[in-house]
């Protein structure tokens, strides 16, 4: 790979700290030669607010600076909690053993002497994006094995985990805002049934299809889906009353009584009974809670089925 491709890589551009600042133009004009763009700073404390307004993947900062060294500022780096990791190059006149371990302890992962050589210092930038590009690779996958765990395998949807986890979050954000909040509870109507007749391929079929439809029907990116139980989902319903949840619920029950999922030579149907609860936080005391909230849609759900299924039942809260 060219220096010039390399370069035009880094989406960042690299932060550069040297209180003396003939070597610090010195070394900005040696990396914007080979296609870096540049920030400097005069300072270790100067960088440091620079640093923690943007994103700087490589920081090249000075040893010895007033106000604030660079050891200093590499521990305060590395202090930082924002889950990126920045790849530190020290630059210093002091080559000793000692100095060089203390450099390392506080952080920084390479150093240079003073003034750098320029085939060096490309050389070392190098090994820096390779380090990068690993660590953004480990991070996506990390990113990655943490999103499957938050979803249902079968249904695509979040998982019941993340509901539990996530309601509350969702609570403490309708009292601050003073918003409202509704909570439709799904059930296909007459499940067990289906898997004896048809088998379990049948119910993930059905389950996935009631999954996909339900998340097509709402707000992206506002409302949201998880699988309750075996034959249940929770539709989380932000800034909205169990009235607007009612007339939401309504048109999903259309939509899932019209939709016909296909199973080799079946066509398979089926309907659904919907429990839906609410509350408005600017009416309802501190104190409310996800029990509350799944409790009485519980109890809807559950009236709902007891009078056949395919129906709606609902109330205000609070």
């Amino acid at each position: 790979m060219s220096d010039a491709v390399m370069a035009t890589q880094q989406t960042s551009p690299i932060l550069i700290v040297d209180d003396d600042r003939l070597q610090r133009s010195v070394l900005e004009a040696n990396l914007k030669s080979v296609g870096y763009d540049v920030v400097a700073a005069e300072n270790g404390r100067e960088a440091l607010e620079i640093f923690r307004k943007g994103c700087y993947p490589i920081v090249m900062t000075d040893w010895v600076m007033p106000e604030m060294s660079g050891l200093e500022l590499c521990r305060e780096i590395r202090e930082d909690d924002s889950g990126r990791y920045t790849y530190i190059i020290i630059l210093t006149s002091l080559n000793s053993k000692n100095d060089i371990i203390a450099g390392l302890e506080a952080g920084a992962d390479e150093y240079l002497i003073k003034p750098p050589h320029q085939a060096e210092l490309k050389s070392r930038l190098k090994t820096a994006q390779r380090i990068l590009d690993l660590e953004q690779s480990q991070q996506r996958y990390i990113e990655t094995i943490k999103n499957l765990s938050l979803v249902d395998p079968v249904s695509g949807v979040f998982c019941r985990r993340y509901l539990d986890e996530r309601i509350h979050q969702e609570i403490k954000r309708a009292y601050r805002y003073e918003r409202s909040l509704s909570v439709i509870l799904v059930g296909i109507n007459l499940f067990e049934q289906i898997i004896v007749t048809h088998g379990h391929y049948a119910g993930d079929v059905i389950i996935k299809g009631c999954a996909e439809s339900l998340v097509e029907a709402l707000r992206k990116d506002v409302d949201w889906v998880a699988r309750y139980g075996q034959d249940s989902f929770a539709v989380i319903m932000p800034e909205t009353d169990s009235t607007g949840a009612m007339i939401v619920a309504k048109r999903l029950r259309i939509r899932l009584t019209t939709l016909v999922m296909n199973m080799y030579d079946k066509e398979l149907k089926i309907t659904a009974s919907f429990g839906v609860s609410g509350f408005t936080a600017s009416q309802q005391k501190l104190g409310f809670s996800a029990d509350i909230l799944f409790d009485k849609a519980d109890q809807n759900l559950c009236l709902a089925r007891e009078e056949g299924g395919n129906t709606i039942k609902g109330v205000q809260m609070g």
